[in-house]
């Protein structure tokens, strides 16, 4: 438990130490690194932006000639570069062709998301909201992504995830699971990558709201 504890405290008190708000910038950087997904000048959609640690760290890889759309329930309270635009709205809600008018492109060339459900303590009903929000995600990934872009989701490794990650499979043309070294040990997280967004239709069904 000790060595545990250490581990979690080194990830908290770096992100402190580089003025993230939180220590999850640490996953997105190892899936990074892992599968090369982030490059000067991309477009990047931020779903479950808050408090903002990916957005940041999207924002210093995509460097000023790209732009980053941070969208989430929460507003953003920390101070943004100036290629950030941060929406306050559900990713449920969101309109995707209104997304679309926020950037120069004809579409994103990453979208990723951070996203999860409030815990509840009951493995099965967090594991099942998890999942739909994953697949609203997919869902805005794969409709937003240029020809050959690239998708980032977390998701709650449960019965749901093999439909999940085939889904991934369907759309895009290579997909990986990575689970981040700062992933906290008890956690059932997990993120599962696309590269490569395939000229294929987008079916998957639309989760309710919980």
């Amino acid at each position: 438990m000790g060595g545990h504890r250490r581990k979690q405290d080194h990830f908290a008190k770096r992100a402190r130490r580089e003025k993230y708000p939180a220590r999850s910038v640490y996953k997105l950087e190892e899936i990074d690194k892992r599968v090369g997904l982030l490059n000067p000048g991309m477009c990047v959609l931020d779903l479950g932006a808050a408090p903002g640690s990916w957005s940041l760290y999207v924002a210093g890889k995509v460097t000023p000639s790209g732009k980053v759309i941070a969208v989430d329930r929460a507003p953003m309270t920390i101070g943004l570069p100036a290629h950030v635009l941060a929406m306050t709205a559900s990713a449920l809600d969101v309109v995707p062709a209104k997304l679309l008018e926020l950037i120069p492109k004809k579409g994103f060339d990453v979208v990723i998301s951070d996203m999860a459900p409030r815990t509840s303590g009951h493995r099965f009903v967090d594991q099942s909201r998890s999942y739909q929000l994953f697949m609203r995600a997919l869902t805005l990934g794969a409709e937003l992504c240029a020809p050959g872009g690239r998708f980032v989701g977390k998701i709650f490794v449960g019965e749901d995830f093999e439909n999940a990650r085939q889904e991934v499979r369907r759309l895009f043309g290579k997909d990986k699971i990575i689970r981040p070294k700062s992933v906290r040990s008890e956690s059932f997280e997990t993120y599962v990558v696309g590269m490569a967004r395939n000229d294929v239709a987008v079916t998957p069904s639309q989760p309710e709201h919980q």
